[in-house]
């Protein structure tokens, strides 16, 4: 079994950090030469609040946001950044001065629906659609196409991780980019260039996280 090196990128951010893998990981559409870990960051308190006090700046002054919509098992951060839009001291666009936390429930088809109790707070509603990461844009893509079929208005796409500017037309924003991996790389699997080298893939990854080969 491959020994992963992981280390950590700090930043000026106080409990913010990019936990990073290198070596050789395939998802279900991509290969990449890095494993970002982002599983703190979803499920430790301190961290999810680091992370929702950088997105919040994006959003906290333009952008109505009633309802967040977190992908990627992201309600912790999306919890955190909800109480950082609606905050006394921020010049809050959301008129009713709450917001809704919600997750869609995603089919054997891999489709996102909202069951008729949820579907309230889509319908109607400016949706920020909150992810862990948006790499081949497939899953924000699909959450876009869900929010609209459901009668909502997206009002942007959140991220801790992103290797896109934008999806479908929307703007993505991200805490971090491939900019903080100088070298990151990501392919479509049969355009890998590690593959074609002859290089074993060390684990396959998704949003739960990855396992070793």
């Amino acid at each position: 079994m491959p020994t992963l090196k992981t280390y950590k990128i700090k930043t000026k951010g106080k409990n913010l950090f990019l936990r990073v893998a290198q070596g050789h990981f395939a998802t279900g559409r991509s290969h990449t030469n890095y494993y970002i870990d982002v599983t703190l960051q979803k499920s430790r308190l301190s961290e999810a609040s680091a992370v929702a006090k950088e997105l919040v700046s994006f959003y906290n002054k333009s952008t109505i946001v009633d309802t967040i919509l977190c992908l990627d098992e992201t309600q912790v951060v999306g919890t955190c950044l909800a109480a950082e839009l609606t905050k006394e001291d921020f010049m809050n666009m959301n008129a009713h001065q709450t917001i809704y936390v919600v997750t869609p429930e995603q089919t054997s088809g891999n489709q996102l629906i909202f069951r008729d109790s949820l579907s309230p707070m889509i319908k109607g509603k400016h949706v920020l659609i909150l992810a862990a990461s948006v790499n081949t844009g497939y899953t924000a893509k699909a959450a876009i196409e869900a929010v609209n079929y459901y009668g909502g208005m997206v009002s942007g796409i959140a991220s801790i991780f992103a290797t896109a500017d934008d999806c479908m037309g929307y703007p993505v924003h991200s805490v971090f980019n491939p900019k903080d991996l100088q070298d990151y790389q990501m392919h479509p699997s049969h355009e890998c260039p590690l593959c074609k080298k002859g290089e074993k893939i060390d684990a396959l990854v998704n949003s739960f996280g990855f396992s070793k080969l």
